[in-house]
């Protein structure tokens, strides 16, 4: 069963997002008005060293009131590619320069609210390069254990769904299915 769009008015918007009302047709001929949030694409990074360590930030949430484990991750500029954006927002965020990124996944974390696409990459190595110029975006940054990210989930010390889908997939193409390498 597929929902017609048939009309769609912005009601705010700013440089970040615009929240939107759409008209929209049900397969029953029925009307309803839906909002929806149009967001710009968000770029994720992270690197994985040689120990089989992700680069991690545990920084608090205010809008949930919650902290967690999470990857470097911001919108992308105007003009700028995806790697290039996910490079960019782990080295203002962490400190840290990628090597060659890896396309992991892109994720549609709330599609029944909001066209947001999160674009994660990975990276086998990275550069220190000195304090991350964005230090207050997390309490710290540290190297995790890909061996302990299940758990992790498990606990909600991940609770951004897509965090926690990537970290997840991180852990099986790096260390398969037992969690060994």
């Amino acid at each position: 069963m597929q929902w017609t769009k048939k009309n769609e008015q912005p009601v705010y918007a700013n440089r970040w997002f615009s929240v939107n009302l759409a008209d929209v047709e049900l397969p029953d001929g029925r009307h309803l008005d839906h909002f929806l949030i149009r967001l710009r694409p968000v770029a994720v990074a992270t690197v994985v060293n040689d120990a089989n360590e992700v680069l991690l930030l545990w920084r608090h949430r205010f809008i949930t009131d919650s902290w967690g484990w999470e990857l470097a991750a911001g919108v992308v500029e105007d003009g700028e590619d995806l790697a290039g954006a996910a490079a960019r927002e782990l080295e203002e965020e962490t400190g840290w320069r990628p090597g060659p990124l890896r396309h992991l996944m892109s994720v549609e974390p709330s599609n029944g609210l909001t066209d947001a696409r999160h674009h994660v990459y990975w990276a086998e190595e990275g550069e220190y390069v000195g304090h991350p110029v964005d230090d207050f975006e997390s309490e710290r940054r540290e190297w995790v254990p890909l061996k302990v990210v299940p758990d992790l989930v498990a606990r909600g010390e991940v609770p951004a769904a897509g965090m926690a889908a990537a970290l997840l997939l991180l852990h099986h193409l790096r260390l398969g299915q037992d969690g060994r390498p």
